[in-house]
């Protein structure tokens, strides 16, 4: 464990919730650290259920192409805690986000405060003293109440696909839960949304023009469709044909779409054609349909394929879905963990009559596994238990039947997997 991570572990003392979606803690302590989050360079503020890690992607891969310097925040890590803060292109070092967060916990002054909003509040003084062009900023949880939504000007925003997650926390209508994402848009910044259910949209629309927010939507105002020969994009500026993008499936279509249309809303003045095609091409994220090749990979015999994604709720099992029908020149082998309190049953529907096999699995440390039995019961009783990852590649391995393997259902086991396969 590093000195950083060894702090987080203390901080979750100061609260007794891991969530607990406010401002009010968050605000005390920036005003304590001098307030970090008024002295940032342009921000992108991405929110959504499903795609705004890989949004934050394109958005990166475009500004990096275009010769900026970007920071970056996302989350949750998947294998190290210091995934959450790029600085200027490169991963914080343990020194630097130790030695902020040090700071921002004697500023808290042992007040109670989620680690979320400490990490956040550590990650915004990293920012502020780093110089860099652009800061792409990916909601936490929801939106309105995300420890993230402190900046109060960004240069733009951005809203990726709105599905029912978190009901817990943001409500269970899908209307209710798109007003807890769009409570990023802010009055006169542009907002660029992507394909959303009708509901969904109308409460974007409907919070957009209360607050003099030009909105930027897909079909409307924009379009991103795959073509044999990459990726084309349209709006009011004009067509452009992109590359294939860095990132497998239908659906990245759409995720790329979104940062192209932020930007262009926003328009600063190194945006380029040549930068867009470029930083859409480069785009990478680990686990949205990620092919392993490490140790884990070498498992199996010859003839097999060993993928990765961090999909879990509905939304994702409906996108995932679209790019398995691409799939069927070979069998498949699903590889299912998912966390506790998850629609496992309908993340499940839409991949298993894809599978050729279906097996449930719970690694060891992953966090808030699910209980094997429990996704075998969602599957109807179609999966098989594993348990664990590895013993079910030894088994799918021994049947014979080569194939692609897709381990898939949470972005905890992903992490666990990425060790294992020597991430």
């Amino acid at each position: 464990m590093s000195r950083a991570e060894a702090i987080v572990e203390r901080l979750h003392a100061l609260h007794p919730k891991l969530i607990d979606l406010s401002l009010g803690r968050l605000h005390r302590a920036l005003d304590a650290l001098g307030n970090p989050e008024k002295h940032l360079p342009p921000v992108v503020h991405v929110a959504g259920t499903n795609g705004k890690g890989s949004t934050c992607a394109f958005l990166r891969g475009i500004a990096e192409a275009a010769g900026q310097r970007v920071h970056v925040y996302t989350s949750p890590h998947l294998v190290r805690f210091h995934e959450r803060v790029r600085l200027a292109g490169t991963l914080v070092t343990d020194e630097a986000l130790t030695a902020a967060l040090e700071e921002a916990e004697a500023a808290n002054k042992g007040e109670p405060i989620t680690v979320f909003e400490i990490t956040t509040a550590a990650a915004l003084l990293l920012f502020s003293r780093v110089p860099a062009d652009v800061l792409v900023l990916e909601v936490g949880l929801g939106g309105r109440l995300d420890a993230t939504n402190v900046v109060d000007r960004p240069a733009a925003t951005a809203i990726a696909s709105i599905s029912m997650d978190h009901m817990d926390f943001l409500g269970d209508s899908l209307a209710g839960i798109a007003a807890e994402k769009a409570g990023i848009i802010k009055p006169g910044v542009p907002c660029a949304t992507g394909a959303q259910d009708p509901v969904a949209l109308d409460v974007i629309r409907r919070i957009a023009a209360e607050r003099g927010a030009p909105l930027f939507a897909r079909g409307r105002d924009w379009t991103a469709e795959l073509t044999t020969e990459g990726l084309r994009y349209g709006d009011a500026r004009g067509a452009l044909d992109l590359p294939p993008p860095g990132l497998p499936g239908p659906h990245q279509a759409d995720n790329a779409g979104i940062a192209i249309a932020a930007l262009r809303a926003w328009n600063p003045s190194w945006l380029t054609d040549v930068a867009i095609a470029r930083g859409v091409a480069a785009a990478e994220w680990p686990a949205r349909l990620q092919r392993l090749k490490g140790t884990l990979a070498k498992t199996l015999p010859d003839g097999f394929d060993l993928w990765l994604d961090g999909g879990h709720n509905a939304g994702a099992g409906v996108a995932l879905a679209q790019h398995l029908a691409t799939w069927r020149d070979r069998p498949l082998h699903l590889v299912v963990g998912m966390k506790k309190g998850k629609a496992s049953e309908d993340f499940l529907r839409p991949l298993i009559p894809f599978a050729t096999t279906l097996t449930a699995v719970a690694e060891p440390g992953q966090h808030l596994a699910m209980p094997v039995e429990d996704i075998v019961a969602a599957s109807g009783g179609v999966a098989r238990p594993g348990p664990t990852v590895a013993e079910a590649l030894a088994r799918i391995a021994a049947e014979g039947t080569p194939g692609r393997v897709l381990v898939c259902g949470s972005l905890y086991l992903a992490g666990e997997v990425l060790k294992a396969d020597g991430a």
